[in-house]
């Protein structure tokens, strides 16, 4: 189903809403069913994602099969009715699925988030409200980055008071799943600048969505921009995110954890692909002596290495999700640091993992794995693009200020 044909000149215009599941979607029952579920989930959409992103094809049924899987309300408390699996669960996930199609596996990132974020700040009344639409099998989008703004943090897009609604004006950008999300989470500004979620309904007057993500990466993640004119939010969808950072808590964390979980499935599957490749097509070096690409020993090395260094950041990833349970149960300044210090960690390492991964595919798989029929350039536009997500340089800067001078690091959704 190729939707990429909207004529996004004429910004008025946007992409219609698509309706919500007219069924409820699947409840998780517990972390090995998660991992399960993902699994066979990764088995049915990895056959398109080349496809998909040559042409730029929306994943619109791969996306109700993933949020109806009950993979969408993995993190929602037991309290009310969710599974909350650990989020080494929850990373885990994230991975097997990017593996078979990253830009999938990143659109559920802004709405676990969200909803990780409701548990933090919410109100008894609102989290029961909006974690009965997630178990419904709701969509969270995300209108949260700017493109003009001065820094990431700095945000225009305000509102005002409106009786039982607010009213929300601005602009935003890399807005990944919104076009075909259900509920559409805009950050903006109260008179205090403080920023909370006002949740919008996707077909909400005013606010319109256009299809004009243009990056050579991450194509089908359905990122672009999202125009807020005079749109209206009820109060009892106004969430108060600005809590989640005046005292220490997991938020930031879990925001960081799942870009790790997407970077290492780009990982896994670029040394998946090079394997294949160099198993079935690959042929042995003229000076080797050798008769199957296979047996090279400078082959057998790097593949080592890569699998060796992929498996690093993996455990990481698990250490970090474990902390982030940890941080959850007894948030405080030092639960907290320690989640923030073991996912930074686990960035570094799948930052470099996911860029070593997909440049190696062609120079052990050889000429032929450029040729267009393999599409196998995906994987590193993919990494290229996704990791650029925020900046591992200021990683190692945090990792060394808290080892070595004990500074904790900064509480925001970058950190």
């Amino acid at each position: 189903m190729t939707l990429n044909s909207v004529n996004t000149k004429d910004a008025a215009s946007g992409v219609p809403a698509f309706p919500k599941p007219t069924e409820p979607a699947h409840i998780i029952r517990d972390d090995a069913e998660a991992i399960a579920v993902a699994r066979a989930l990764a088995k049915e959409i990895a056959p398109g994602a080349a496809e998909r992103d040559r042409d730029r094809i929306w994943p619109v049924k791969e996306l109700d099969a993933f949020s109806q899987s009950g993979l969408w309300s993995i993190n929602v408390p037991k309290a009310y009715g969710g599974p909350e699996v650990s989020y080494a669960t929850l990373a885990k996930v994230i991975e097997i699925v990017s593996a078979a199609d990253s830009s999938i596996g990143q659109i559920a990132q802004n709405h676990l988030s969200v909803v990780a974020a409701i548990r933090t700040v919410s109100d008894e009344a609102q989290k029961t409200l909006l974690f009965g639409e997630v178990l419904k099998g709701v969509r969270f989008g995300n209108a949260f980055s700017e493109f003009g703004s001065k820094r990431a943090v700095d945000f225009e897009t305000k509102f005002v008071d409106d009786g039982d609604h607010v009213i929300v004006n601005g602009q935003k950008f890399y807005s990944s799943g919104a076009l075909l999300a259900h509920l559409v989470p805009i950050v903006a500004l109260d008179g205090e600048g403080r920023a909370w979620y006002a949740i919008a309904e996707r077909d909400a007057p005013g606010l319109t969505v256009i299809d004009d993500w243009s990056s050579f990466g991450q194509r089908t993640t359905l990122s672009g921009t999202v125009l807020l004119n005079n749109v209206r939010v009820p109060k009892t969808h106004l969430v108060p995110g600005y809590k989640g950072y005046e005292v220490p808590t997991a938020d930031g964390a879990i925001f960081q954890i799942i870009q790790v979980a997407v970077d290492t499935g780009i990982a896994q599957a670029a040394i998946d692909e090079t394997i294949a490749f160099v198993r079935t097509k690959s042929r042995a070096w003229v000076d080797s002596g050798l008769d199957h690409a296979w047996q090279d020993p400078y082959t057998i090395q790097a593949v080592g290495d890569l699998t060796l260094r992929l498996h690093a950041a993996q455990a990481l990833l698990e250490k970090a999700g474990h902390a982030i349970d940890r941080a959850i149960l007894d948030p405080n300044a030092e639960t907290v640091a320690e989640a923030q210090i073991v996912t930074a960690e686990a960035k570094v390492l799948s930052t470099e993992i996911a860029i070593a991964a997909t440049n190696k595919l062609f120079e052990l798989a050889g000429t032929r794995s450029t040729l267009a029929e393999h599409h196998l350039d995906r994987h590193w536009r993919n990494a290229r693009t996704h990791t650029l997500h925020d900046p591992v340089r200021w990683k190692y800067a945090i990792l060394g200020n808290y080892f070595l001078n004990g500074e904790k690091p900064p509480l925001h959704a970058w950190s």
